[in-house]
């Protein structure tokens, strides 16, 4: 692949002998993972929470221990093999890239493919994301993903390969589009100015962004103070809405009764268009932790000893009267 307005900023070689380098750069700009967050595409983090992270407010979670990205990285280089075998295409590693008319924008990609202006994405995933892959169908985080990538690179296209369920593997082409790699450099644009500034993006109704703002405001200190009359309409319509949730969640268990009452002693039923099973769980066990400190000490004090007990950091909760 061919370096069109980017630079090499850091090689596969010193990102793996000095991985304090490799965060330390990752930090300094707006990554390809970074990019779906931005624009509100990614389940799992907010732009708030990101822009805390990349103004130093808050720390990246570590994700050393999760076993998908522990199984993604072991698998990453079996992957690219078999794409190499799939295509007949060769790829290669080559390290972080820096765009130089938006230097806030890096690429950390995984391969270059050898021969061609584009580069290679891996990815691994459950078989319960099979259906995000169907056709021509790429989670739209990915895509986003893939956009920063040809935004930085000047690449014409980008492939994905993806192993799922640990057993089978399937390849994408994602071609250059100038409309949404424009748009997405200006959303990133925007953020990064935010960073820059030290001025918060826009807030959004994630759980990501409720743990940020509970983190960032983690002390209180036990004051009261007035807030302007906006905000009593802001109550207002959250009490509608929880209302509206309330008369949803009544309707739904109405129509469960229905089907409860229909199929009686049966476990399965069936209809034109669906199955419904209603099944007795498993037993479960529940241990009791307030009985057992009150009434044998000795053993709660030692269960907690050995860590079979995990006492949870007290968080602030909002309520409103």
């Amino acid at each position: 692949m061919a370096y069109r307005g980017c630079d090499l900023i850091l090689s596969c070689h010193e990102a793996e002998k000095d991985h304090a380098k490799w965060l330390e750069t990752r930090n300094a700009g707006i990554g390809g993972s970074d990019a779906s967050v931005i624009v509100g595409l990614n389940p799992y983090k907010s732009p708030y929470q990101l822009w805390l992270e990349k103004t130093g407010q808050a720390e990246a979670p570590d994700l050393s221990g999760n076993q998908y990205i522990y199984w993604g990285h072991k698998n990453e280089a079996n992957i690219a093999d078999w794409f190499q075998e799939d295509t007949g295409k060769k790829v290669r590693k080559l390290g972080t890239l820096r765009s130089r008319a938006h230097p806030f924008m890096l690429a950390n990609v995984d391969r270059v493919v050898v021969g061609e202006n584009a580069g290679l994405e891996i990815k691994t995933a459950g078989v319960s994301q099979y259906k995000k892959w169907q056709d021509d169908d790429v989670p739209d985080s990915y895509y986003c993903q893939c956009l920063h990538y040809m935004a930085v690179t000047g690449a014409d296209a980008w492939y994905i390969a993806v192993l799922l369920g640990g057993n089978e593997a399937i390849w994408k082409k994602i071609d250059r589009n100038e409309d949404d790699i424009n748009v997405l450099v200006e959303v990133e644009k925007d953020f990064w100015n935010h960073v820059q500034l030290r001025t918060p993006p826009a807030l959004d109704g994630s759980e990501s962004c409720a743990a940020a703002l509970r983190e960032k405001y983690h002390d209180s200190k036990g004051i009261e103070i007035p807030l302007e009359d906006k905000y009593d309409k802001l109550i207002d319509e959250i009490n509608q809405d929880t209302e509206t949730i309330n008369k949803l969640r009544e309707n739904i268990q109405f129509r469960k009764n229905q089907l409860m009452d229909a199929m009686g002693t049966a476990e399965r039923a069936v209809t034109a268009n669906h199955k419904i099973t209603w099944k007795a769980g498993k037993p479960r066990e529940t241990v009791s932790l307030s009985k057992i400190k009150k009434g044998n000490a000795d053993i709660y004090e030692m269960l907690k000893s050995k860590n079979l007990i995990s006492i949870a950091e007290a968080s602030r909760i909002l309520r409103i009267r």
